[in-house]
C-alpha cells in the first residue's frame, strides 16, 4: 500500500472515479484497503481531489432504488464536506472534451465525462478500477487493482 501512497504523492490534483468512493463507503473486501489509502492521503492534503457531479448521481442511485433518501442525502453531505475534495459541475467545455474522448477511445459516456472533468481542471492523475480508462492520454490512470496483494 505504500506504493499507492507514493504514487499519489507525485500529483497535486487527482481525479477520483465513483468506484473509489463506493469501495471506501461500502467496505469492499478486495478494494477497501487501497481506497482507504486514497482517502487517507486526500484527508492529509497530500493532493487535492477532484470528482464531477456524476459521482453524486452514481452514489445516490442504489439508495434511492431502495427507498433510502436519507442515505442519498448523506452521500451528498459527505461529498460536499470532504476535506481537499472538489466536486465540479459538468459544463459545455467538459461535454466537448468528453465527446472528443469518446470518439477516440470508445469509452462509456459516464466514464468520459468523469475523465473530461478532471482534464478540464488540469488533474494529472485519475484513480479508478476501470482498466479501459488506460486508453485515455493526458493523465496517469491509477488502477486500485494494481495495489491489491494478490
Amino acid at each position: 500500500m505504500a506504493a499507492l501512497a507514493a504514487t499519489l504523492r507525485e500529483h497535486r490534483l487527482v481525479g477520483l472515479d465513483t468506484a473509489v468512493f463506493i469501495y471506501h463507503i461500502e467496505g469492499s473486501p478486495r478494494f477497501a484497503g487501497p481506497a482507504g489509502i486514497v482517502f487517507a492521503e486526500l484527508n492529509r492534503g497530500t493532493f487535492q481531489g477532484l470528482t464531477s457531479v456524476l459521482t453524486l448521481m452514481e452514489l445516490a442511485v442504489k439508495p434511492l432504488q431502495l427507498g433510502r433518501q436519507d442515505i442519498a442525502d448523506e452521500y451528498e453531505v459527505v461529498l460536499a464536506a470532504y476535506p481537499h475534495l472538489r466536486v465540479v459541475p459538468l459544463d459545455r467545455g467538459t461535454a466537448r472534451r468528453a465527446a472528443e474522448l469518446r470518439a477516440s477511445s470508445r469509452l462509456r459516456p459516464a466514464d468520459v465525462f468523469q475523465v473530461a472533468a478532471c482534464l478540464q481542471h488540469r488533474a494529472t492523475a485519475f484513480v479508478t478500477n476501470d482498466r479501459d480508462l488506460r486508453r485515455v492520454t493526458g493523465l496517469q490512470v491509477i488502477l486500485l487493482e494494481d495495489f491489491v496483494a494478490g
